[in-house]
């Protein structure tokens, strides 16, 4: 029996994208569509919302992790200590976001419910490939806000159950879709955090030390970047870490991020720029 509160539209053939459905129904409850419809006055809003870095990533052997820093600042001003930026976009996919936070969870959420509504819709799972292409298209609708200051740029990750691995894409403000190979950073603590992972990173990495490999990258990115938030101890917040693997995606436990975040604090005491990588043959 149809539902009268839901338009016919909604479920007929070729309406798998939520986010296209809400354009021709509603679509002033898209992410950078304000209501009133009315032009933004020139200059910068980046100043006047809460932004969020850094998002690193790394693939190991049977899977990927993702993890973010928990910090968010307004201009110089620390605007949030523990904000999550790592989220489950379904079952094997993550997206973790970068710039302005309050459009970016927005589009996670929508992001979220446009590969829901495509499984319900075609009673199939949306490819790896096809969820990709599909936060892009949303980062594209924002590149209105973009202009303003308030760019959203994400870091996507996922299982790939086509071929069994794990992989990892990024973006730039118009929707340019890009994958990375090993491991990727965004966010202004990235380039720090790639540098770190540069030296850490090696083939073979199972997951513990993929996990450690990206707290150790957040440790450096929060060293150099003002904007990074590093492990707070005496608070006890530590980096949100998501896995993905064949069995699907889960968030680490905190008690086993704070052991990690720990772990790498205790050898910093000693070695204050981190473990040196090690050279070919060991030496």
């Amino acid at each position: 029996m149809a539902d009268p509160r839901i338009p016919a539209s909604f479920m007929a053939p070729g309406t798998s994208s939520f986010a296209d459905f809400l354009s021709t129904e509603a679509p002033d409850l898209l992410p950078g569509r304000p209501k009133d419809r009315q032009s933004l006055p020139a200059g910068s809003a980046a100043d006047l919302a809460p932004h969020g870095t850094t998002i690193v990533a790394a693939t190991f052997d049977g899977g990927v992790v993702m993890a973010g820093d928990r910090r968010a600042t307004m201009g110089n001003v620390i605007a949030q200590r523990d904000i999550q930026k790592v989220f489950p976009a379904d079952e094997f996919s993550a997206v973790g976001i970068a710039g302005a936070a309050g459009l970016a969870v927005e589009m996670v959420r929508l992001f979220q419910t446009e590969l829901e509504h495509y499984e319900k819709i075609e009673g199939t799972t949306l490819s790896l490939d096809g969820k990709a292409n599909r936060l892009a298209a949303l980062i594209r609708g924002n590149l209105g806000m973009a202009m303003q200051g308030l760019a959203v740029v994400p870091l996507f990750a996922g299982f790939d159950l086509d071929k069994g691995l794990g992989r990892i894409f990024s973006y730039d403000v118009t929707g340019g879709r890009y994958e990375e190979t090993s491991f990727h950073s965004v966010g202004s603590g990235s380039m720090f955090a790639r540098g770190a992972l540069k030296k850490l990173y090696r083939d073979g990495l199972d997951e513990g030390g993929a996990v450690e490999a990206v707290v150790q990258a957040l440790y450096d990115a929060a060293d150099d970047d003002s904007a990074t938030g590093g492990p707070d101890l005496t608070r006890r917040i530590f980096p949100v870490v998501h896995i993905l693997t064949a069995a699907g995606g889960r968030r680490l436990p905190d008690g086993d991020v704070a052991a990690v975040a720990d772990r790498v604090v205790a050898g910093r005491m000693t070695r204050p720029d981190g473990p040196h990588a090690e050279l070919e043959g060991g030496r």
